[in-house]
């Protein structure tokens, strides 16, 4: 059977592993690699937000509130609190004339450690809009708005967007979510577990609708076209989503989500994945993900090298010191 396991190491002796779910297929759906978890249900997070941005880019309120590229492309993204994330952010916020309750995605600091260090030096406190998510959440309450339904009850999993956002899940997976399956994202967001190759057929037919051979291809293109032309805006800076993006010069679409979630797309080559860290250790998924595209030759070896060199460091103690390294195998 094939198989994925990250190895941390100290003093080059294996203190740690995780192993990984995965599955790799082409346009038309045939298997080029599995690790045989293609019927396990997971929640595939933050990875599914272009999904979940649909019914935003659908609303109309991107042309009534005049948003631009780099806040279409933050309606999708995990983005990590800085400066200029905040700032379109804020932009975009002020637009919809609400309160900043409003935003239901709740209340954490910068995951950008100089951004989170910078505004409490300043004596401010974080708020919703440092949140990961308020980007998503701004395109939901965008929606909700045009619609003209009830903004306090945007997150019920009976509102209107919601229930719009399970339908197109359904549609790109070509599968009935199941009711035991739904639950709430760290957001509050309603979430969905969906069986790992229903992930990938979802993935299939995104890239189908980039290719205007699948449905909602106009507002695909729009949300696609925003995020590979802003990278930062999907992540942030040293972020695995934005530098590969990059690096691939836009060749490759993804996105990561919580507990070891990651999501990606060749746009060129017709090739999507999906891998699931099973133990949802976060930091096996840069190696994970480099020793796939590098051992299925997805992208060319110095591009994977290129990544590899922003993404994987030597394990270091809070002194500086070398004390180990991170490395995946592939089997």
């Amino acid at each position: 059977m094939s198989d994925i396991t990250t190895y941390l190491t100290r003093n080059n002796n294996i203190e740690s592993t995780h192993s990984i779910k995965c599955l790799i297929v082409n346009y038309s759906g045939k298997t080029i690699y599995s690790t045989n978890n293609d019927e396990d249900v997971i929640f595939p997070r933050s990875a599914i937000k272009i999904f979940q941005a649909i019914p935003f880019a659908s609303s109309g309120a991107i042309k009534k509130y005049s948003l631009n590229k780099k806040q279409i492309a933050l309606s999708c993204s995990s983005h990590i609190g800085e400066e200029f994330h905040l700032i379109e952010l804020s932009n975009w916020f002020k637009k919809l004339k609400i309160p900043l309750q409003s935003l239901k995605c709740g209340i954490h600091n910068p995951i950008n450690l100089a951004s989170s260090n910078k505004l409490l030096l300043s004596g401010s406190k974080p708020n919703q809009l440092h949140n990961n998510c308020s980007g998503k959440h701004l395109g939901m309450l965008s929606a909700t708005i045009m619609n003209k339904l009830d903004i306090k009850s945007y997150l019920d999993f009976t509102h209107p967007v919601q229930k719009d956002i399970r339908r197109k899940l359904e549609i790109f997976s070509e599968s009935k979510i199941k009711k035991n399956n739904f639950s709430l994202d760290g957001c509050s967001a309603p979430q969905y577990g969906l069986k790992i190759k229903d992930v990938a057929r979802a993935l299939i037919n995104l890239n189908k609708s980039i290719k205007n051979k699948f449905s909602y291809s106009d507002i695909i293109i729009n949300l696609m076209s925003a995020i590979l032309n802003n990278p930062k805006y999907i992540g942030g800076t040293n972020n695995l989503d934005s530098d590969l993006i990059s690096i691939s010069n836009k060749k490759i679409f993804c996105k990561g989500g919580a507990e070891g979630i990651f999501l990606f797309v060749h746009l060129k080559n017709n090739i999507v994945g999906v891998l699931k860290v099973k133990d949802g250790n976060q930091r096996a998924l840069p190696s994970s993900l480099i020793a796939v595209l590098d051992k299925l030759k997805i992208l060319p070896s110095e591009r994977v090298q290129a990544l590899k060199r922003k993404q994987i460091a030597k394990i270091r103690n809070h002194a500086g010191n070398i004390i180990g390294s991170i490395f995946t195998e592939l089997n």
